[in-house]
């Protein structure tokens, strides 16, 4: 018999999301497989990538408005 069970994996312990229609003691093979994807978080590398890349801001001569700002 093959059946899904869908679980939460917490506090060292999976926890089933639905009731689990099996004998007690019953032996079982689990097969773990993330339902949902963690969202990566960038490394320095990519970080520099971003910071390494051309920026355009329209102004061919930022050095003309540089004391347009200065008190």
């Amino acid at each position: 018999m093959t059946k899904t069970i869908h679980a939460v994996y917490e506090n060292g312990m999976f926890r089933p999301t639905e009731k689990v229609d099996l004998p007690d003691p019953c032996e079982v093979e689990v097969e773990v497989r993330r339902v949902k994807e963690e969202p990566k978080k960038p490394t320095l590398d990519d970080v520099y990538a971003i910071l390494g890349k051309r920026h355009s801001s329209g102004e061919h001569d930022l050095a003309a408005r540089h004391n347009e700002h200065q008190p």
